[in-house]
Parts: structure tokens; sequence; C-alpha cells
């Protein structure tokens, strides 16, 4: 007979630090995606989460209920990779190097996540091009998956469907920042998606979810360990967001920088990211030797337009307006701007990045709850990086805003200058590094079922 639990007592359970049963577990996961669970429960039992943690078992419970509330597709050929990120200011890193390793034959299905705090989504962005579609069935993701490389769509009713809602919730809950949350968000989505491996990028520094770059590494491990688990490759890199990635903020502004960087002319940083991450896809789609080569291969598809032909392909693949990569004035945008301009010399020593990217979601560039639409063109151009010298007067952040906010812009501004932007006499002497850790471990051996 199966058995009853109650949501009560395991929200009580879980408040007062006891550990949960892989039983338990899964009735409440189960009566989330029922609808038997209601959000307030769900997400009291999210926040006793967030408080008391899970343990290795706790966490393993959660990911497979999750994993297991929808559909699971497996893909046993070595050529099928995706690619997540755990979320950054300006982190359009996705819509680069997708391409770049599509170009360079790997088979690229990427299930997206819309905005999460105070960092924007890959689902939000890729919408600001018209008619792209990011809700298509499981059966056309992988028809497209198969024939042409490369497929980008939102979380659907069929894939991890309970990730869905305890994601919108962990949105709006302040419950975001759990090694074992994002691990069971992150992995349900991947693992379900039934690539043969996954990189990761991490990101660690005030702009990331994992501020602590010791956190980081537990998260790493973590991940890690739930891929090697289900017989998947895996390489985590654990990559700085201490400032935004690039220099664009804002779902159609990002979309126009990604679309640059795959003509060539990206920032130093985004651009060296890609590469990374692409890289490390080729390498583990056994497309390469080494990471290294990995990384060569992948600029040569950037470098040859090989990546960008791949990108105008996904665009009409899925009913998006190819004009949009050749004609920005396509993409929606605000009436005005405002100039945040230095209000002394020196050099941009720090920046408060989690500050910026909630500065855009204020804007209305993100949610603040799960009804809120997304704006498209707010945003804001970051006109100086950290290591910048800057003279007085001279501009910092274009903020990009609609008539009516401009007094909301002006409070930004004001924000940016007083707190959120750090302008010391001497530059500093430590050294930024972008790609701080790259950790790779193969799986011992591959499933060879193939099902939906």
């Amino acid at each position: 007979m199966k058995q009853t639990f109650s949501a009560y007592n395991i929200i009580q359970k879980k408040r007062d630090k006891e550990k949960l049963t892989k039983d338990e577990i899964t009735w409440f996961i189960e009566g989330l995606t029922k609808g038997e669970i209601a959000d307030y429960q769900m997400s009291a039992l999210l926040m006793a989460i967030y408080l008391n943690g899970l343990d290795k078992l706790e966490t393993v419970a959660l990911t497979d209920a999750m994993l297991y509330s929808g559909k699971v597709l497996n893909f046993p050929e070595q050529i099928y990779i995706d690619k997540h990120s755990t979320g950054g200011v300006g982190d359009k890193a996705s819509f680069i190097l997708a391409p770049i390793a599509a170009a360079c034959g790997v088979k690229v299905p990427m299930i997206a996540g819309r905005g999460l705090g105070h960092t924007g989504g890959t689902v939000d962005k890729i919408e600001s091009i018209k008619g792209f579609k990011t809700e298509i069935s499981l059966l056309d993701f992988v028809k497209l998956l198969e024939e042409r490389g490369i497929v980008l769509i939102g979380q659907t009713g069929e894939i991890a469907p309970a990730d869905k809602k305890i994601y919108a919730l962990r949105d709006v809950t302040a419950t975001i920042e759990s090694i074992p949350l994002i691990t069971a968000s992150i992995m349900s989505k991947k693992l379900a998606e039934g690539a043969s491996g996954i990189v990761m990028d991490i990101k660690t520094g005030n702009g990331a979810f994992m501020a602590k770059l010791s956190d980081a590494k537990k998260l790493a491990e973590s991940i890690r360990q739930t891929g090697l688990r289900f017989n998947k490759n895996m390489m985590t890199i654990i990559s700085d967001m201490s400032e935004p990635l690039g220099n664009a903020v804002g779902n159609s502004l990002e979309m126009i920088e990604s679309i640059e960087t795959l003509k060539g002319h990206g920032p130093a940083d985004l651009t060296e990211l890609s590469l990374s991450l692409a890289g490390g896809m080729i390498y583990l789609a056994g497309l390469a030797k080494t990471h290294k080569d990995g990384i060569k291969k992948a600029q040569a598809a950037l470098d040859s337009g090989a990546a960008l032909a791949k990108f105008r392909e996904l665009i009409i693949n899925q009913g998006g307006d190819p004009l949009f990569i050749d004609n920005y004035s396509l993409f929606p945008h605000t009436q005005s701007t405002l100039e945040v301009k230095a209000s002394k010399n020196g050099f941009v020593n720090k920046m408060d990045c989690k500050s910026l990217g909630l500065h855009c979601v204020r804007l209305g560039g993100g949610r603040q709850k799960t009804s809120d639409p997304i704006d498209f063109a707010v945003g804001f151009i970051m006109n100086k990086k950290i290591g910048d010298k800057v003279k007085k007067g001279e501009i910092l952040v274009t903020i990009h805003c609609h008539n009516n906010q401009l007094a909301i812009a002006k409070e930004i501004s004001e924000a940016m200058i007083k707190k959120d932007i750090t302008i010391s006499a001497t530059k500093s002497k430590i050294k930024k590094k972008l790609v701080i850790e790259v950790q790779t471990k193969f799986a011992p051996k591959k499933s060879k079922n193939k099902n939906i």
C-alpha cells in the first residue's frame, strides 16, 4: 500500500533540522507536480532547506524526484553535450558557446531557465528576438537536435516539471543560494535532457549565488558527483563574477553583444569564457584530444564565421526573425538613456555586481514576483571595467530606460556612483583571473538505452 505523508509534518521536520527520508521527499515533489501540494507549502519547505540544508542522501533524493517528475531523454552518443551556468550578471555566454560547439560537430541540447534573483535568464534574453519559440514539444526538440545539431527551449511540462515550479518560487522567496537546491535544480534539468556530458560554469564573486570560492568549489564537487552517478562526463569551470560579464546587462542589449561577439567584435572577457566553455564541450564530445585543443577548434569556428552561421540557423529553425542579426534596431529599445559619470579621477577597483543586477531587475529587466512581465529593452552598458583608469566626468555606465523611468534611473545612477562602483586613487595590484579552476571527470561507462 502506498504510504501517505503530511506536508505539515515534512516541513516541520526540516524546520527542526531533522533529516527527510527518500520517500518523504519523493511524496512531496510528486504532490507538488500534481498540484496537491500548494505553492506556499513548497515555499515553506524551500526556506527550511535553505536555512538547515540537506545532506548528501537528501540531495540525491531531491534531485531524483525532480528528474523523474517528467520524461527523461537519453542520447548515448558522446557528441551530445550541454552547458549550464549557475547564473551571473551580463552572462550571455550560452548564445556564443552553443553555436561554436555545434559548428564543431557537437549536438547541443539546451533547456534553459528564466531570470533568477539578480541574474538574467537565457530564455528571457532569446525571446527578445521576435518570433523565437522557446516552447516546443519534446518530440520537436529531439527532431531539431538530431537534424540541426542545436536547439534552445525553456522548461516544459514534460522535462523536470517539478523544477519549473520550484525555480519560479526560489526566484521570489530568497531561497536561491543553497548548494542542495542549486544542485537538484540544475541536474534534474540537465540529466533529463539526455546529454552524455555536461560543462558547468560555476560563478563565484559578489555577483554570483556562490559568492565565496570555497562554496563554489563545494557546488562544483556536488554537481560533478551527481553527473557521475548518472554516467555523465563532467567538466566544471569556476569563473569570476565580481563584475558583469562583457559590457551589456539587459535582455536586448545582451543579445546584441552576443551577436557582436559571434561576429568577432565581442569584449575580451566574454570571448575568453565562451571559448573556454565551448572548448570544454568539444573535448567532452570526443572531438578534441584536450581542453586546450578544444579551445583552438572553438576559436577557428568563431574566426571562420561558422559559429555565426549556426546561430542564424538556430534562430530560423525556431521561428525567429534572422534580420535581427544584421539590424539591431529591430530589437526592443528604450526612448531614453542616462549617463553615469565618474565623480573623481582614479581606477575602477571594485563593483557591487549583485546590486548592478538588481538595478536591472528594478527597471523591469527581471522579475520581482513570478507574474511580472519582462521588459526586453531596459538595461545598461558598462563603459568601464575593473582595472580601468577613469577621469572625473568620464562615463562609467549608460543606463537604458524609458521616459517614465528617468527618476528611477537617476536614483540608480546615484547608487552606482556612491556605492556600487568603487574608484580608488591607485590601481589594485591583485590581478583578476576570469577562469579560476577547471576540473574534468569522465564517467567509467555509458548507458546504451535511448528513450523518451
